[in-house]
């Protein structure tokens, strides 16, 4: 089997990671594991194994022949089977089949907010659709709408599966106080709702029984991370709350942390609360996308609605406040995604639907 996954970027996003992740995975078990980036190259280059053959296609525009022509001269020299395209990647995909018939396509779904958009928004993907074998999708409501609304009929759910990463660096130190610290693992933008969380921090008082919050994540340095750090600012909670940026040792960060949160209005299957889980930290959760399927409500963990900031502080203020129940939903979290997202259960499907 030889399999290469296209991804647009190797900025540190849900489904760039993932990519990476299926890449190495795949690189253990099978003939010829590839990735190939096609617009830019970012941290995650740094996490690919060695026994991955990588390709920058350097794209700089929708229709680019050049990369193409690069990606289809890859596949020939490579015998490549499956090209495996991660979001917005499926373009290219497209394009390169049409002058390389006999490719097949797997397009991947990581966009939550997806199922709630018409097809109008959509109308390039559709169309491009028809060109596809199969689509993965990584919840349910995606899986609907794309049985509901695409040429390719054939829509398989595969999960997200957890794999810690960047296990010998030690970069970032956390400030605050040990034993609490509250990490927000998310870049900055819609529809992550970093405010929701900023918000009950600050209505909560939080901040007097001596923890911090850590946002660790991209900054755009738009008009999203602007209200951040307004916020931070006209309630005096600079040496309360921090902003980090984009990491690469994440593993030695969640290790410095007490509570993981995730807020989005919108998501797939986060990768984030995987890592959360692994890293042993309990978790307050969204509700929205598959969060509330990983997620049991009070048994591994607590669920809220990303729009109700009541919900936001009445979760927030039983986590911080309960220590023992900390420990309790945080090893049942651990249990649950070993024991049903592990990289094993997720790759093996994937092989089989690979070879339908």
């Amino acid at each position: 089997m030889r399999v290469l996954q296209l991804i647009d970027s190797l900025d540190a996003g849900g489904a760039e990671r993932i990519a990476v992740s299926y890449a190495n995975a795949l690189a253990d078990k099978i003939v010829f594991s590839a990735l190939i980036a096609t617009r830019k190259e970012g941290q995650l280059y740094d996490q690919l194994s060695e026994n991955v053959t990588y390709l920058f296609l350097n794209k700089k525009k929708a229709v680019d022949f050049g990369a193409v022509l690069r990606l289809r001269k890859f596949i020939i020299k490579n015998q490549v089977a499956i090209i495996h395209a991660h979001g917005s990647s499926f373009f290219t995909a497209v394009l390169t089949k049409l002058i390389l018939p006999k490719i097949k396509i797997i397009w991947h779904d990581h966009y939550g907010a997806r199922s709630t958009q018409s097809r109008k928004k959509n109308q390039v993907l559709i169309f491009c659709s028809f060109f596809f074998s199969s689509i993965f999708v990584v919840n349910l409501q995606l899986k609907e709408w794309s049985k509901n609304n695409m040429f390719c009929k054939k829509v398989i759910f595969v999960p997200n599966f957890a794999s810690m990463r960047d296990e010998s660096k030690k970069i970032t130190n956390l400030k605050g106080v040990e034993n609490k610290r509250i990490v927000f693992l998310a870049n900055l933008k819609n529809p992550k709702n970093h405010i929701a969380i900023l918000k009950a921090f600050y209505d909560l008082k939080i901040k007097d029984l001596g923890w911090t919050l850590h946002l660790i994540g991209k900054d755009y340095e738009d008009d999203y991370s602007q209200v951040l750090k307004d916020f931070i600012k006209s309630n005096f909670l600079e040496n309360h709350i921090h902003l980090y940026g984009s990491r690469s040792d994440i593993q030695y960060i969640l290790s410095q942390a007490t509570v993981g949160v995730l807020a989005s209005t919108n998501e797939g299957f986060p990768v984030t609360l995987l890592e959360y889980a692994l890293a042993s930290l309990p978790v307050i959760s969204t509700n929205v996308g598959y969060c509330s399927e990983i997620i049991n409500d009070g048994v591994n963990g607590l669920l809220f609605d990303p729009l109700n900031e009541s919900q936001v502080k009445k979760s927030l203020k039983k986590i911080i406040g309960d220590e023992p129940f900390r420990k309790m939903i945080a090893e049942n979290f651990k249990q649950t995604v070993i024991k049903n997202y592990s990289k094993e259960i997720v790759v093996e499907k994937l092989m089989a639907e690979y070879k339908k």
